[in-house]
């Protein structure tokens, strides 16, 4: 018997919390394990028709000076690998990253079959994970690979070294000075959360698809240019101090989304601005 639930690894974060509301409001079965529920992975497992992988304990900065934290990532990919063999049915929809696998291209936007050229282990650890879920594709199962670019909107927490939008938002509110590391011409494609959820769930409704799509909006913005979209949505300066540039940090990625936006019908609705000012809206009531 073909199950139908939805298990959601890593759902507790911004993306999988967003989408276990959607899938809620939808009246499907859902289940949502952090990275560490290994034993309930083995039970829920069979449960479900579909397993979208967001699990990560690391970002580019987090990584960067200590690349052994990325094992943990990769190990429990490949304990979700190994246990979806016994499922062949079971769709397989993992979440890379858009932001870091490609390393600084040399052509944007850039297309999903450019060269794989991470900058940081974090994009190296996706890229890896990337090398193994597709083993399982080979092996006959239907594995989605999705590489999104900066998602931001409502719900996204605070993390320190990561998510722009909602970082500048907070220091904004709180009156208090942002690092920027470089000269802020650092160029980054933002797609808003309800954008990625929208694509996922058509994702979700297509169970033999296999491909590599970006989720992205297409669109690229320097730090700059964020900053001064921040400052007309909030009417407030927001104080910065520059750093010097990282290694780690992509110079330049805008996605490409032509593959996806074919193949799901689907295209990204909200533009920055007004992005920013919903998020902005949501966190002066949180």
């Amino acid at each position: 018997m073909k199950h139908n639930g939805v298990l959601l690894l890593g759902g507790t974060g911004f993306i999988g919390s967003a989408l276990a509301a959607r899938l809620k409001r939808e009246k499907r079965r859902v289940y949502v394990l952090g990275r560490n529920d290994g034993e309930r992975l083995e039970q829920v497992l069979p449960q479900c028709g579909t397993v979208i992988h967001l699990a990560s304990a690391t970002t580019p900065g987090s990584s960067a000076r200590h690349p052994g934290l990325e094992l943990a990532n990769i190990a429990l990919t490949l304990r979700l690998l190994e246990l979806l063999q016994g499922q062949p049915d079971t769709h397989l929809i993992f979440f890379s990253s858009g932001g870091t696998i490609y390393g600084n291209p040399d052509r944007l936007p850039v297309i999903e079959d450019a060269p794989i050229t991470p900058l940081s282990s974090h994009g190296a650890g996706k890229a890896a994970q990337e090398a193994f879920c597709q083993t399982l594709y080979v092996q006959g199962h239907a594995v989605t690979i999705l590489r999104p670019s900066n998602a931001y909107g409502p719900g996204q927490t605070r993390k320190i070294g990561f998510g722009l939008v909602r970082t500048m938002l907070e220091h904004i509110r709180a009156g208090t000075s942002m690092e920027i590391w470089g000269d802020g011409e650092n160029i980054r494609d933002f797609i808003y959360i309800d954008d990625v959820v929208e694509a996922t769930m058509r994702l979700i409704k297509l169970p033999q698809d296999s491909g590599t799509y970006n989720l992205g909006s297409g669109m690229g913005y320097s730090i700059n240019q964020v900053q001064t979209i921040v400052e007309a949505v909030c009417g407030k300066e927001l104080q910065t101090t520059c750093r010097q540039a990282r290694g780690v940090d992509v110079r330049s990625v805008v996605l490409d989304n032509y593959r996806l936006r074919a193949r799901i019908s689907w295209q990204p609705i909200f533009e920055l601005p007004d992005g920013v000012a919903r998020t902005w809206e949501w966190l002066q009531k949180s």
